[in-house]
């Protein structure tokens, strides 16, 4: 580790800089040396850690807590709840609360929660006011809700179009990256609700995510998926969570939670990273390596692997006592600066005389939802019909055909941890009715594009003992009864159990099949069970699970039996599941079942017919395409890039049938759009939030320019993507492409997407007229250029500054981004801009050195609409060694 006097600090890269506080360091004796027989041999690369005190934290309460007794400052290493950490009355420490993001703040209760856009559709605003106004609004309800530090934003890049939690995730790009995080995570902490930035590092696959292993040159670690997280260590992040995987730096190949000279070398020492590395749930394994490994805080808890573990690994000499004054130094400092340290509330008074706190369905929350979700809509294509633009429609049509499942039911929100129970969910069809109150409106599904059954509707379960739902009844290993409810739908088979001596539960009902024909019932079991349809087993397993299904898709999306059922007549199913209660560790005991029924109904080509005919009666189509909870979620990843379902023949065929067709695209990540020039106008709508129909309406009408600008590349074909899949193999995640993620990969291979990263039409047309380069005193670039809003509306343009090398000697990208700025100009109106270019983007890391180095050489700036359109650019030389 590199004393804090002799610590190089990073130079800026383009985002605020507040510089990490100085850490006075005490040095602390060597471990003893371990014995072959230890069953936790420190792994290999560890250095003696440094005991740091908190910066800026009261002397008194350092002390105090040093005086504690071992047990005690180990037990504040580790979760008191799934949610919770511990609180010491005597030291004034409350109790801290933590709540999955970044979409919204789900808490740890049932309450409502605002469900923003996916963290994908903000970042296409490019605008980093607009982060700003997230990062209040997200205080705002972690305030509400009680909740200390929120678990976002993701740093992550988008490196391959199928990752699971490809919409969690803000950019391809780092600079992108770096400057929309920075912004959301100072404006959310200087309201003193601490951002935890996840996850540290080389976390861009779902598939083997608790197994694999990372391998990037240094050079690509640093220029790419380093510096994002250095961009908010500099900002001041007071909290950063290690990631499930493991990565290799400095001649070392550990986990996330294990590795020190990733955390305790770069990260603390090299960055200066002041905040608390917390767990994510459930990734700690071990006991010593994670103790020496730079780990704070083990999350969930009670129970885990730290507790009287790691106070008897201090007691023999495995661990220093001093290692752990300074994790808890650190946790101390995070109370600090979320108010709970004195015991208050938090830092902003929530009083009747204080802060007014706004409920996630009040007035003014909605209007700033909409907005978020409808300035981050990407128009991809608006071609004239008969000679005028089919967006924004300005002249009222008679009829409207709204098509497509998602246009039914959108996909507001990614599964996964990031999902929150929100209080309404705006659907097209209302808000289309509201904004076209003339019109009249048609809809039709056009086809299912789920491939599971939707759960059971309302009415049609019954208990055993008549109530509506279905009997819960927790058995013994003797099989007796140790408790019983009913559960009113199979909406969510998903409860937890009491420690009463039950081993399994059984859940009966009689599901009413009414209508003639064939009935799929659907059911998904999570952990040993049998099922038992109409006295007929149907599936049995003797496979018991453990917490380990929390962390991959056998939890949220467990393979499926399907039983058919033929209904001649109206008549009733009996169903009965024995399952497994899991022991979730930290996550307490729980059972986990999905039931699913599919009915008899028209045939997705009755459907697709239906949806036809209703463009061609219209004045205006509509067509919602998109992805689902089935596609989209954490805990896997994507097969391809096709969208579920016949919806590509539904888009053909309805702009076959209406040449004023409007086709949105409904999907946080990349899809293959083959008809995507063929058709008049299309928008990319992302996952909106519970403002889904509001925001669309005001899109169309043109209230709220779509003014988004592809923050990834949109492929034409599969084949085209630089890494489709960033999959494992044997144990790896190799990097390969380097410095040459999303768009410069493209660049590189000198393939054509379908649109390009940076793209985006809006409602204006624009101008580039001048472009003035200078060169700053800290060896960084300011570009002034003037554009003009030839358009007829008031418009907002996303001006992008790109680099380029005049001789490739160092192996950098073609060109990399390095600047933006987003102007607003009413028609007519000219608007210079000035964008910063930092002397990070000028500069390369150079291994052998380990150092960032100004390689001398020309460069050319290019300003455009995006990195394939370009309007300006302008030269600049970095003179060599003789000047």
């Amino acid at each position: 580790m590199i004393p804090d006097t002799q610590r190089r600090v990073p130079r800026s890269l383009g985002v605020s800089h507040i510089p990490a506080p100085a850490v006075p360091t005490e040095a602390a004796p060597s471990a003893p040396a371990e014995s072959a027989g230890n069953p936790n041999p420190a792994p290999a690369g560890l250095r003696p850690a440094e005991v740091r005190t908190a910066p800026g934290l009261d002397p008194d309460v350092l002390d105090r807590a040093r005086a504690l007794p071992l047990d005690e400052k180990v037990a504040l290493l580790t979760g008191a709840g799934t949610w919770t950490l511990t609180a010491i009355p005597e030291l004034g420490l409350r109790t801290v609360t933590v709540s999955d993001g970044p979409i919204g703040v789900r808490g740890d209760d049932e309450r409502v929660a605002a469900a923003l856009p996916a963290p994908s559709s903000s970042a296409a605003t490019w605008d980093e006011g607009l982060q700003r106004r997230i990062g209040r609004l997200m205080a705002d309800e972690a305030r509400r809700k009680g909740v200390d530090v929120v678990l976002a934003p993701v740093v992550n890049l988008q490196r391959s179009p199928v990752g699971g939690r490809h919409f969690e995730c803000l950019s391809e790009d780092p600079l992108l990256t770096a400057r929309l995080a920075v912004a959301f995570v100072e404006s959310l902490q200087e309201q003193g609700v601490a951002a935890c930035v996840k996850h540290f590092i080389g976390n861009e696959t779902e598939t083997d995510r608790t197994e694999y292993l990372a391998r990037m040159d240094e050079r690509t670690l640093r220029e790419v998926y380093l510096a994002p997280f250095e961009a908010v260590v500099q900002a001041g992040a007071w909290s950063i969570m290690a990631a499930y995987n493991g990565a290799r730096y400095d001649g070392v190949e550990a986990t996330a939670t294990e590795h020190a000279p990733l955390v305790e070398g770069l990260l603390r020492g090299e960055l200066g990273f002041d905040g608390v590395l917390v767990s994510d749930w459930l990734a700690t394994k071990s006991t010593v390596e994670s103790a020496l490994g730079g780990l704070d805080l083990v999350m969930p808890g009670p129970g885990g692997p730290w507790g009287e573990a790691l106070a008897a690994a201090v007691r023999d000499g495995r661990v220093s006592e001093r290692l752990i004054d300074e994790k808890v130094a650190r946790i101390l400092l995070l109370a600090d600066r979320v108010g709970a340290l004195s015991g208050e509330a938090g830092r902003v008074d929530l009083s009747d005389d204080g802060g007014v706190v706004r409920e996630p369905d009040a007035p003014e929350v909605r209007a700033e939802l909409v907005e978020f979700a409808a300035r981050g809509t990407v128009v991809l294509r608006n071609e004239p019909v008969a000679g005028v633009p089919v967006l924004p429609v300005e002249s009222a049509p008679r009829r409207i055909a709204l098509l497509g499942a998602n246009a039914i039911e959108p996909f507001t929100q990614g599964g996964g941890s990031a999902f929150v129970p929100a209080p309404l969910v705006s659907l097209p069809a209302d808000a289309l009715r509201a904004a076209f109150p003339g019109a009249e409106l048609i809809v039709a599904r056009g086809g299912a594009t789920l491939r599971k059954a939707p759960a059971p509707a309302a009415g049609r379960l019954t208990a055993p003992n008549g109530e509506p739902g279905l009997l819960v009844e927790l058995l013994g290993a003797d099989g007796e009864v140790r408790g019983s409810w009913t559960l009113p739908d199979a909406e969510r088979i998903w409860f937890p159990v009491e420690d009463i001596g039950a081993v399994s539960a059984r859940i009966r009902t009689s599901i009413a099949l009414p209508e003639p024909g064939r009935h799929d019932l659907e059911v998904g079991p999570v952990g040993a069970h049998r099922l038992v349809v109409d006295d007929a087993v149907v599936s049995e397993s003797a496979r018991v699970v453990g917490a380990e299904v929390i962390l991959d898709s056998s939890y949220s999306n467990p393979p499926a039996v399907t039983v058919a059922l033929v209904a001649e007549a109206p008549r009733t199913a009996e169903f009965e599941a024995t399952v497994q209660i899991v022991d979730g560790e930290s996550y307490g005991r729980f059972v986990r079942l999905h039931l699913h029924h599919r009915v008899p109904g028209p045939s997705v080509e009755d459907e697709l017919a239906e949806a036809v005919a209703a463009a061609a009666a219209a004045d205006l189509a509509i067509v919602v395409v998109g992805t689902n909870p089935e596609t989209e979620s954490e805990g896997w990843d994507r097969p391809d890039l096709a969208l579920p379902g016949r919806q590509d023949e539904l888009v053909r065929r309805a702009v076959a049938a209406n040449p004023r067709t409007v086709v949105v695209v409904n999907a946080g990540a990349p899809v293959i759009l083959p008809w995507l020039d063929d058709v008049p106008a299309a928008l990319w709508w992302w996952l909106p939030g519970q403002e889904a129909g509001t925001s669309l309406a005001a899109v169309l009408t043109g209230a709220i320019e779509p003014s988004g600008r592809l923050p990834w590349t949109l492929p034409a074909a599969e084949a085209d993507v630089p890494v489709l899949h960033g999959l494992p193999v044997d144990g790896y995640v190799d990097y390969d492409e380097g410095v040459d993620v999303g768009h410069r990969g493209w660049l590189r291979a000198d393939a054509e997407p379908a649109r390009p990263f940076g793209y985006g039409l809006g409602y204006a047309d624009w101008a580039y007229e001048s472009l003035d380069l200078a060169p700053t005193e800290d060896g960084g670039l300011l570009a002034r250029v003037a554009v003009r809003n030839i358009g007829a509306r008031p418009g907002r343009e996303v001006v992008q500054a790109y680099l380029s090398a005049e001789a490739d000697v160092l192996g950098r990208p073609l060109r990399w981004l390095a600047g933006f700025a987003v102007v607003d100009a009413e028609p007519g109106e000219t608007v210079a801009i000035d964008i910063p270019i930092a002397r990070r983007s000028l500069e390369h890391w150079a291994t052998d050195d380990r150092e960032w180095q100004l390689p001398p050489g020309g460069y050319r700036l290019h300003v455009g609409r995006s990195v394939l359109d370009l309007r300006l650019d302008a030269g600049h030389r970095v003179p060599g060694p003789q000047g």
